[in-house]
């Protein structure tokens, strides 16, 4: 089978905004190349280490192509996304000089190609993520395993985003929670968060395409008992105390990696939604949107107790006073 493949050069910074317009126009796929550069700090501190050359995107820069089925116009398609990136400037995301290559490719080419990149990579302590064509024997009874297999419509999770909210729950989970994961996408947080101790989750999601993707995952782990997959926003389930939820609320926790423009839309629900002395850890932030996070964080009552970083990207760990 023949694909479009839109190839579209941009910032690592308007990553996560072109992938959403590439999976609404209906990619049926998207992958993400950003800088293999050496000169910006790594994290090193789980054994990672870095070839060169590793690629040559420049700095701050990233490659995002997404594909189509053969009868796609894409002509017509590009003129739809184009205007939606001209607007992240209004949202203060920086998409640099936008550059467009269309071709096309072999179903073979791209289906099953990128798997030979994802190995298992230990993001913490405590957590490592395998994918699930490949063995791995944990190195200690204390190394969790996250089974993944994010399909082509999400990521290995290990972006910096992903990692950082991994390693920030492991500061937060004591045992015991009830835990709400909002955006849950591949549902990697809400098996973290089971790995490293958590009663249940209830893990939300709008996409029914990341709700099929999460459910898919949850039961590769087997944890069907302990993580419930909702095709639903926070808002829909506040005062809802249906036993099909898996959970009672108000909860302890609330994790959200998401970008900073929609975590600002619903942290007055995340404050209702949690427990006085509740966490609320919101990642996905990119630097330049630290400070008015952080300020409708405390506006919202949101006292910050700590704040996680990976490279660009930020997490708050957010406590309900």
């Amino acid at each position: 089978m023949l694909w479009h493949e839109l190839t579209i050069h941009t910032t690592e910074e308007a990553v996560e905004m072109i992938s959403n317009f590439l999976h609404e126009a209906g990619a049926g796929g998207v992958s993400i190349e950003e800088s293999g550069t050496l000169n910006k700090e790594r994290d090193t501190s789980y054994g990672q280490w870095y070839e060169l050359p590793l690629n040559d995107i420049p700095e701050g820069l990233a490659v995002i192509k997404g594909y189509f089925s053969e009868g796609t116009d894409m002509e017509a398609l590009k003129s739809e996304i184009n205007p939606r990136i001209e607007q992240l400037s209004e949202f203060d995301i920086d998409a640099g000089e936008i550059r467009y290559e269309i071709r096309t490719v072999d179903e073979d080419d791209w289906a099953n190609a990128w798997k030979q990149y994802f190995k298992p990579v230990r993001v913490s302590d405590r957590l490592t993520i395998k994918p699930t064509w490949e063995d791995y024997t944990p190195e200690s009874p204390e190394e969790k395993i996250i089974e993944l297999d994010p399909g082509m419509a999400f990521g290995t999770g290990t972006h910096p985003t992903t990692s950082l909210c991994l390693r920030t729950l492991e500061t937060v989970i004591q045992g015991g929670e009830e835990v709400i994961d909002v955006g849950t996408g591949s549902g990697i947080l809400a098996i973290g968060a089971i790995r490293l101790g958590a009663k249940h989750v209830l893990a939300l999601d709008l996409d029914p395409v990341a709700v099929s993707s999460a459910k898919e995952n949850v039961h590769l782990n087997g944890l069907e008992q302990q993580i419930t997959v909702k095709e639903s926003d926070l808002l829909s389930v506040l005062g809802n105390q249906d036993p099909a939820l898996g959970v009672q609320l108000p909860v302890k926790v609330i994790v959200a990696n998401i970008l900073a423009e929609i975590i600002m839309l619903f942290i007055d629900d995340v404050y209702n939604a949690l427990e006085p002395g509740g966490v609320y850890i919101a990642s996905g932030i990119w630097k330049n949107k630290e400070q008015v996070v952080h300020d409708a964080l405390v506006a919202s009552g949101f006292e910050i107790s700590a704040v996680h970083r990976d490279e660009d990207w930020l997490a708050y760990v957010a406590r309900k006073r």
